[in-house]
């Protein structure tokens, strides 16, 4: 683990495997990035340099909780940059990790060689993903055992009903397998998340998606976006939506995988992404 100050003075922790050019690698939740692991054994194709955001993991809490904001991150994506002594850097993005990565690359597009965006969540650009959309996704998970309840909870969510219970219950569609494997990375994610940095990351002002759009059709370097096949939380058609706003940007849809693919198939993820970033 290695630590560095941030612009306004917090300290921020960043956890580094692998060996090879550097990727810059952005958690979502906002979560310590733990629960990325190695990215399916990505880190034996390139140097994997994973930001805590500040607030998680061994990152500080700052003072002005204002600066959790999603849009207020992008500072910190620049001061790594800038401490690693980078001139530009692969970005790659997991979830609302995304939301900063798009937001830097429209501010910094000089700063970037390649944007890799993961299962990617769609708040700074404002993709609509319908409750039918959704639903459609999660019918392809119908035979599995744990379907009836699970998709009875995402009907409550999708009508506004949620509960607590709803939302634990919906969980298995995360992943493309719901094994053992899965049910403990479920259980050691939740652990992680600070409701007070998760509220403060999407606070009023946090996105501007037709400034973010309209930066983003101008970011001439090459984008992936790697699509879970049976993710409800990033659907295949929102993300071919969310590949149309970059002038370069190519779309890999991974068979059979959830919101976190590179548990889903290790061999399948680690290779699409090494070829993109190589």
């Amino acid at each position: 683990m290695e630590f560095f100050t941030s612009y306004d003075g917090t300290e921020l922790s960043y956890h580094v495997s692998g060996d090879g050019a550097p990727v810059v690698c952005l958690p979502g939740g906002p979560t310590a990035s733990a629960y990325l692991g190695d990215l399916g054994g990505l880190s034996g194709h390139r140097q994997l340099i994973m930001l805590d955001p500040r607030g998680t993991g061994r990152s500080a809490k700052p003072r002005d909780s204002a600066s959790l904001r999603c849009d207020r991150l992008v500072a910190d994506v620049e001061a790594l940059r800038a401490h690693l002594g980078l001139d530009r850097m692969d970005l790659l993005a997991h979830c609302a990790g995304a939301n900063p990565a798009t937001q830097y690359a429209a501010r910094h597009p000089r700063r970037v060689s390649r944007l890799a965006l993961i299962t990617p969540s769609v708040r700074a650009v404002g993709i609509a993903i319908s409750g039918d959309l959704r639903r459609e996704t999660a019918r392809l998970r119908r035979g599995e055992p744990w379907f009836p309840e699970a998709f009875a909870a995402l009907e409550a969510i999708v009508a506004g009903r949620a509960t607590d219970g709803n939302w634990h219950a919906v969980a298995p569609f995360s992943y493309g397998r719901w094994d053992e494997a899965a049910r403990a990375h479920h259980a050691a994610d939740a652990e992680q998340q600070d409701p007070e940095v998760m509220a403060a990351f999407g606070a009023p002002g946090a996105f501007d998606p037709d400034a973010t759009r309209a930066a983003l059709a101008r970011f001439a370097p090459p984008v992936l976006v790697l699509a879970g096949e049976v993710d409800l939380a990033a659907p295949p058609p929102a993300m071919a939506e969310f590949a149309g706003l970059f002038p370069d940007a190519g779309l890999v849809i991974q068979p059979r995988a959830g919101h976190f693919p590179w548990l889903d198939d290790a061999d399948g993820f680690r290779s699409a992404v090494a070829a993109f970033l190589e």
